[in-house]
């Protein structure tokens, strides 16, 4: 399996972070695409840096290579998530805006009718983000947000990163073995 990691400036690197790792221990090949907005976040933040996310990655595009292989149709995947996805992003996804190489891959997964999933953190929702929201679900997207339950008792913030990514993952298909589902057993 081959999935398209974008990563843009919205707070919330560490569940970009957390992802990666469970897509490197399932074996999935990644594109990573990190926006210069998410590299700013990163600095301000502290958490996780460039270099950590990178070395979990298959592959590394620049946001500005617009003739990256992930921009083209031709190049089979089997979708995109954008984690976190920032309003900005949102916005150029919903309308459509390809200014950089990560609107332009997102772009080209609608296009392809291939599942992009949008992981959004930002609160609260003012009005042009919901309509941004509902018009991303519309063209095929799949909107969630980075809100992890608590029924499964979490012990740490790892725990919390990992309900988050075990929900996005299972969007395609994936499973994570150590998540543990409303009244299922782990194994």
């Amino acid at each position: 399996m081959r999935l398209v990691v974008g990563v843009s400036g919205g707070s919330g690197i560490p569940y970009a972070l957390d992802v990666l790792r469970a897509l490197h221990v399932l074996g999935v090949e990644t594109h990573l695409v990190v926006s210069s907005g998410a590299k700013r976040v990163m600095a301000a933040e502290g958490g996780p840096q460039l270099p950590e996310l990178t070395a979990l990655a298959s592959h590394v595009h620049e946001d500005r290579d617009l003739a990256a292989s992930v921009a083209s149709g031709s190049f089979r995947t089997a979708g995109m998530l954008v984690i976190p996805c920032s309003a900005g992003t949102l916005a150029k996804i919903a309308h459509g805006f390809a200014d950089n190489l990560l609107s332009r891959a997102a772009h080209v997964t609608l296009k392809e009718r291939r599942p992009l999933v949008l992981v959004l953190r930002e609160d609260p929702m003012p009005r042009p983000m919901l309509q941004n929201m509902l018009l991303a679900h519309d063209a095929g997207a799949t909107v969630m947000s980075a809100s992890p339950g608590f029924y499964h008792a979490p012990r740490d913030v790892d725990e919390l990163l990992g309900f988050v990514t075990a929900r996005v993952l299972d969007q395609f298909g994936l499973d994570t073995p150590s998540f543990k589902r409303w009244k299922e057993e782990t194994a």
